[in-house]
This record gives structure tokens, sequence and C-alpha cells, in this order.
């Protein structure tokens, strides 16, 4: 569950942007007011989580199983692979 973002002034950017940028380090979301309007959203960004390979393989047992050849005919079906003719 996420929690919801912290509103924050300005100035109060300013002044702790230490404490804030650790507390987006840690997950935390702020919106950053001026004048009492917001005008920014500080957002931590995804970080690469390594997945174990028995993990993932675990997650994907139950995904369908794919035909490759219907799946390529199937990809292929939309698109138009024609050149067009060019006068060079």
């Amino acid at each position: 569950m996420t929690q919801p973002s912290r509103v924050i002034t300005q100035r109060e950017l300013r002044n702790d942007s230490g404490a804030i940028m650790r507390g987006v380090e840690e997950g935390e979301t702020f919106i950053v007011t001026r004048n009492g309007t917001p005008i920014a959203k500080l957002i931590p960004l995804r970080r690469r989580t390594f997945v174990p390979r028995d993990e993932a393989l675990a997650i994907f047992a139950t995904a369908p199983v794919i035909d490759p050849d219907q799946f390529r005919d199937e990809i292929f079906s939309g698109l138009d692979t024609e050149l067009p003719d060019r006068d060079w």
C-alpha cells in the first residue's frame, strides 16, 4: 500500500533538502507548493531488483504456454512489411 504524498513548501524544500531527499530515498513522495499552489512532485525512482532464477520460474510457471510460430504469425499479420518504392 502506498503512503500519501507529503505536502511541503518551496521554502521547506530549500531549508530541509537533505532530510527530504533521504525521505525520497526511503520511498516517500512529496508535493512541493509555491504560494499554496502545487508545482512539483518528488518521487523515488524505481531501482532494478534482482529476482532469483527459481523465483522467476515460479512466477511464470502458471503463465499460459505460447506457441512461438503462432505468436510470430500473429505479430507479423498486423505489420505492413512492404517497403515503399523509392526513386533515388
